[in-house]
């Protein structure tokens, strides 16, 4: 009799501890992106996101972190692994997938954006208000910007005039039209292109940001750098780091309630903030290196003439989609000025 009371309080507490969650089962993702592990956004946002998620899940969620797309495929098809489950979590460039996510394409604007942090904040509360359905097959974690973009290659580039006929890498659609009206020869790549690309004489240069040339190692493949000190930049590209929606549906509600609690505007800022701060030192570096870098702000306002002249053809474009284009741009622009430091 004694042995039976103990067989049935084991039962009960066994019972009681799957109810209460102490057995629940782990869960193990895979989180997929394209660059190595060293660059900015893996190594100060990503890696700390992964820390984060699996301490406040106690250990329960464990995130494997798989870089330079490790798990096969081209940067290109990163939202579509997360669309069919090859990858849980993938993290990737918007624009690689040109026209397929419209909406988005008023951050990649010229002159529209400054720092990251803040842009990174207003973009994602952009695509809440205006966009989030163009994510519908996916769960959207992470919806970021880098900073402003600069001109690095080998002609220098001192004026507008000096871009006309260098051919220049630009990351997406939007960006590679407004090098091409800039009277430079567009050139669209995924960024882990761009190293090979220069040293072959593929193209002369790149549109990147800062922070970007750390791991290309651009100050080495490239001797000039021009932009703009002052706020909003030449360019921006957009970010999204988002998770299969089966994955996500797959999980308990506590680990839900994880998952949601590092997703969102202020998580968006923090990735944005990691890239601000590298800006910094990839700009230092070249400096230290001894190329030249060249502030076209005394002459900006030709450059955001041609700028405009995107914009106006982009909101025709999207007017023609059944979008307006007009509202897209002034809600891009509303959103920044609420989030501006």
């Amino acid at each position: 009799m004694i042995g039976l009371l103990k067989k049935t309080a084991m039962l009960t507490s066994l019972l009681a501890l799957s109810a209460s969650g102490a057995w629940a089962q782990d869960v193990t993702l895979k989180l997929h992106q394209l660059l190595p592990m060293q660059a900015t956004i893996p190594a100060k946002a990503i890696e700390p996101w992964i820390k984060k998620v699996q301490e406040e899940s106690g250990g329960r969620i464990k995130i494997e972190h798989f870089p330079s797309m490790q798990l096969g495929g081209a940067p290109p098809e990163l939202y579509d692994q997360a669309v069919d489950g090859i990858a849980d979590i993938t993290w990737t460039v918007i624009g690689y997938t040109p026209g397929r996510f419209p909406k988005t394409e008023a951050f990649e604007l010229p002159f529209m954006v400054g720092d990251s942090a803040s842009s990174s904040k207003a973009f994602h509360e952009y695509v809440i208000a205006n966009g989030m359905e163009e994510f519908s097959d996916t769960h959207p974690i992470v919806l970021h910007t880098h900073g402003p973009g600069w001109i690095h290659s080998n002609i220098n580039v001192e004026t507008l005039d000096d871009m006309e006929g260098q051919k220049l890498r630009g990351p997406t659609r939007v960006t590679t039209q407004f090098l091409g009206k800039l009277g430079a020869t567009a050139v669209g790549m995924p960024v882990p292109a761009v190293p090979e690309s220069l040293s072959k004489g593929v193209v002369d240069g790149a549109i990147i940001p800062w922070e970007v040339t750390l791991p290309l190692r651009i100050s080495e493949l490239t001797e000039f750098h021009s932009g703009f000190a002052s706020q909003p930049g030449l360019y921006t590209a957009t970010f999204i780091m988002t998770m299969n929606k089966d994955s996500y549906a797959a999980l308990p509600d506590d680990l839900k309630a994880v998952v949601d609690a590092n997703s969102g505007p202020e998580v968006s800022a923090l990735f944005g903030a990691a890239m601000d701060a590298a800006d910094i030192v990839g700009r230092q570096v070249a400096t230290d290196a001894g190329n030249t870098i060249t502030e076209l702000d005394a002459e900006k306002d030709r450059w955001i003439e041609v700028g405009d002249q995107v914009t106006a053809d982009w909101i025709v474009e999207m007017d023609a989609k059944g979008l307006d284009g007009a509202a897209l741009v002034q809600s891009a622009k509303d959103f920044i000025a609420a989030n501006a430091n």
